[in-house]
């Protein structure tokens, strides 16, 4: 386990799951992991495709992302648009669009700032992409914050 690893004892089982997938691997097939993260981003649906402006700007990220959590009933989905030709920050809206969708509302809150930094890929990824992360993650729990407050 490496330094920037803590226990995955407070994790949703699929956030857990994906970051030991990222532990088990060197960091060059870190990396490799997630570009696989990149091309599974799922697709928006309908209503989001067609009006991408209800989609939060990520303005940490350096690429054109745009995200939004919804709070469907005690369920949380999480949709994210990134370009093909980022596909490290592809990767990072996938690996939450996969781990954050299916929570519920406290399980996302619950999700540790730090979850970015838990991958392993502080020395394989620039800071400034990490931190993008860590942007969408932020505004996820901002959104689910507000539509509880707004329920």
């Amino acid at each position: 386990m490496t330094d920037d690893a803590p226990t995955t004892a407070e994790l949703p089982a699929q956030l857990a799951e994906i970051r030991e997938d990222f532990l088990a691997l060197s960091e060059p097939d870190r990396l490799q992991l997630l570009l696989e993260f990149s091309r599974e981003l799922p697709e928006l649906p309908e209503r989001y495709a067609l009006a991408p402006g209800l989609l939060e700007k990520v303005e940490e990220c350096q690429s054109p992302v745009r995200a939004f959590a919804e709070v469907d009933g005690d369920v949380v989905h999480f949709y994210a648009s990134a370009p093909p030709e980022a596909p490290t920050t592809r990767g990072f809206a996938s690996i939450l669009a996969q781990g954050l969708s299916g929570l519920t509302p406290r399980q996302v809150l619950d999700v540790p700032e730090e979850f970015p930094l838990q991958l392993g890929l502080t020395r394989a990824v620039s800071a400034l992409r990490l931190n993008g992360m860590a942007g969408m993650l932020t505004r996820a729990k901002r959104q689910v914050v507000e539509q509880l407050a707004a329920s």
